[in-house]
């Protein structure tokens, strides 16, 4: 993935404007949690909703060790790390973030179980066979070669292990509208129909692909925190502030393109043949 694409999400002093957002909202940078970071560090659509929902329904076990591949500011691993007692190595390529989860890490007591380091997803810097399990959470949009993703998924992946996506898929209408959370203009943007995104799986070697409609989820999602907006409500600390100034725009639009079958949410979970 390039490096505008890295510079489109990390612009500016990502951890300061976290950890400033925090501190007006009352939080102690010596005291954060999981739990108090929960509102700003799930950097995908619907935020923590979508993470919790994922980790539901993941077999994940105490001392497992997983891979958040585009982890951004690390909420996810830290939540999952914190929640199944697990190990979680994440990658992004967008420098401020990983410098930015690997503080917040530290200020909430997780840096012993949680690492993020730079690099990408389409060339992962671990052994073969090294991880339990594996997710990535509104990332591929971004992604222009899917079956090298997908085929380096598997390949740091033990057999037997899981792999978890969402994404927002190509829906059966138009182009969508822009600007949306991925992209601004339609640029770096790399969606695709979701039974590609099954044929690339399977091609990579997965199996026991479950692929789940979430469009209606997202989209509930998306009208509250405009509703939200329009009332001037909006949380000091949330993934706006990360998003910029077009957050208002990106999201309205999120919610349009899924109304208008612009769009398809997806979660997929399968698994690396034992």
């Amino acid at each position: 993935m390039s490096e505008s694409v890295a510079r489109q999400w990390g612009e500016g002093d990502v951890l300061a404007r976290i950890l400033d957002a925090a501190q007006a909202s009352g939080l102690s940078p010596d005291r954060l949690t999981v739990e108090s970071l929960a509102p700003v560090d799930h950097f995908h659509a619907r935020g923590f909703a979508a993470t919790r929902d994922l980790a539901d329904v993941l077999p994940i076990k105490p001392g497992d060790r997983l891979v958040d591949i585009g982890c951004g500011v690390g909420g996810p691993a830290r939540y999952l790390a914190s929640r199944f007692g697990c190990r979680v190595d994440g990658v992004d390529i967008t420098e401020p973030f990983v410098q930015a989860a690997n503080r917040l890490s530290e200020l909430t007591g997780l840096a012993d179980r949680v690492a993020v380091r730079l690099g990408d997803g389409q060339s992962l810097p671990w052994p073969d066979a090294t991880f339990d399990g594996g997710l990535s959470q509104h990332v591929t949009m971004n992604v222009p070669d899917r079956a090298r993703f997908f085929a380096e998924a598997f390949r740091v992946l033990r057999p037997g292990a899981f792999f978890a996506l969402t994404e927002h898929g190509l829906g059966t209408g138009e182009a969508p509208h822009h600007p949306v959370p991925w992209s601004d203009d339609g640029r770096h943007e790399y969606l695709m129909r979701p039974e590609d995104t099954v044929d690339h799986l399977q091609a990579a070697g997965f199996r026991d692909i479950d692929l789940t409609e979430t469009g209606d989820t997202y989209l509930q999602g998306y009208r509250a925190v405009m509703a939200l907006a329009e009332k001037g409500e909006l949380p000091r600390l949330g993934v706006h502030i990360l998003l910029g100034s077009s957050a208002p725009a990106k999201t309205r639009n999120a919610a349009r393109n899924i109304e208008e079958g612009r769009t398809r949410p997806i979660q997929i979970v399968c698994r690396k043949p034992a």
